[in-house]
């Protein structure tokens, strides 16, 4: 048999089986395609965009219908590698595929409930450049930044920034990774995140900067739903094997419960944790899984043993709260629709998608919902939200407006300063006709013949 052939037959021969060590960026995207080529009724493989050598930014999206958004099944994602080197995430997130995989292979119920109620997208490296610039070093920032030196982390639009420095750069000026990933948020209605790093052991939430001043240690920065990222972030923390000790690293911490508000532990500046809830109203945590940033090979079986049930548990958590359409006065759904809830004044209000759909991660209790549209009344109505995640499935209520005359008509709920309408989402919150159900300008064959090149 020829080389070229063996290597054809192994790229079509399903082996879901990965080798505990770190994958070049090829190897990666010759894993996706294979997994992508044998699964193509749970998994679909589209890029999002180039890093700046030119690297494909591959995604592999994994459910019942995964080529395109379903009404009423949350979109879920996990980022890992966004800093070069800070390399765990890669090897997490790949295991991750393997396993949602094979339990979905051999009718596992965790896996069977997940993939049918969600849709979950997973980016293995947001910077692949950086990846391969990265040395071994724990500590050492060698392959931080991308190809350009710029480190992503700091390269978003921060509504704490003022309009004058969001505006500095307009997206074209914005570094190629970045706006692969603003593009993907422009793409689909993402309701909950999380970005993989390392050199610490923590889950840290929203909001990483403030209008406070700067410094160390100082006070949080609090978010309208705080309660919910606290939540989320001791989620992941007590599913994880320590995490929730809080003094894990030598360097960084005492956290309690192994968790922090961004701000308190230090100031970040353009983060896309902050982006990610301020404009595409996805709830994001940054997520330290390593003390070690370039953790040995040898100790990566245990990582991920580690992370495993955490990573799974916080998916699960897409399903809190309540979700559902907005209806006109004629029946139809409505897109740009806001949908308040009392007490959480969030920086952008937040809107229905193209498909009229809200989702709102609530903790259980009663809520109260505000919805306002042009040329109809302000409905209000007062929800009991029990929790979703052990169900699978957040609460379903919809919202049907009524039609007023020209000359009643309420004024939509109005952004607060920091919210620069010019940077949200093209024709609304996570609006994405133009992006929606992206995938890569060629064939799953030429892909194989690229790979194999």
């Amino acid at each position: 048999m020829s080389s070229s052939l063996f290597l054809l037959l192994s790229l079509l021969v399903p082996t879901l089986m990965l080798e505990f060590r770190y994958h070049d960026n090829r190897e990666i995207e010759q894993y996706l395609v294979q997994v992508s080529a044998d699964n193509p009724d749970i998994t679909h493989l589209y890029s999002i965009g180039k890093s700046v050598k030119g690297q494909q930014l591959w995604v592999l999206a994994l459910g019942l219908r995964p080529r395109r958004h379903a009404v009423g099944v949350p979109e879920f994602k996990y980022v890992a590698n966004m800093h070069g080197n800070e390399v765990l995430g890669r090897v997490l997130l790949l295991q991750l595929i393997a396993e949602l995989v094979r339990g979905y292979r051999d009718n596992e119920t965790w896996s069977l409930q997940l993939l049918n109620s969600t849709r979950i997208h997973i980016l293995p490296t947001m910077n692949p450049d950086g990846f391969d610039e990265a040395d071994t070093n724990c500590l050492m920032s060698q392959g931080r930044a991308n190809h350009n030196g710029v480190d992503l982390n700091r390269g978003f639009p921060d509504a704490f920034a003022g309009l004058r420095k969001q505006q500095e750069l307009n997206e074209e000026q914005r570094e190629a990774e970045v706006r692969a990933v603003i593009g993907w948020l422009r793409s689909e209605t993402f309701v909950l995140s999380a970005n993989l790093h390392g050199g610490a052991m923590v889950a840290s939430y929203p909001y990483d900067n403030s209008d406070q001043g700067s410094g160390w240690m100082v006070s949080p920065s609090i978010a309208p739903d705080d309660d919910v990222f606290v939540h989320l972030a001791k989620v992941y923390s007590y599913n994880h094997a320590s995490m929730h000790k809080g003094n894990l690293c030598d360097d960084s911490g005492p956290f309690q419960d192994g968790i922090t508000n961004g701000y308190s532990w230090y100031k970040l500046e353009g983060g896309m944790q902050d982006y990610n809830y301020v404009w595409a109203q996805c709830l994001e945590l940054t997520l330290e899984l390593s003390c070690c940033k370039f953790p040995q090979p040898k100790e990566l079986p245990a990582l991920w043993m580690d992370n495993k049930k955490a990573l799974l548990a916080y998916i699960q958590q897409v399903h809190l709260g309540v979700k559902g359409q907005v209806f006109d006065g004629w029946g139809m759904p409505v897109q740009n629709a806001v949908v308040e809830v009392e007490g959480r004044r969030n920086m952008c209000p937040f809107r229905t998608n193209q498909h009229g759909e809200y989702y709102r991660l609530l903790l259980p209790g009663n809520y109260t919902f505000k919805v306002s549209y042009p040329g109809h009344e302000v409905l209000t109505e007062t929800l009991s939200v029990p929790y979703g995640p052990e169900q699978y499935s957040a609460m379903k209520h919809d919202f049907k407006l009524r039609r007023v005359a020209s000359a009643t008509v309420r004024v939509q709920a109005e952004p607060s300063p920091s919210c620069n309408y010019s940077l949200l989402p093209r024709g609304g919150a996570a609006a994405g006709s133009a992006w929606n159900g992206l995938t890569v300008g060629f064939s799953l064959v030429t892909v194989l013949q690229t790979v194999m090149d």
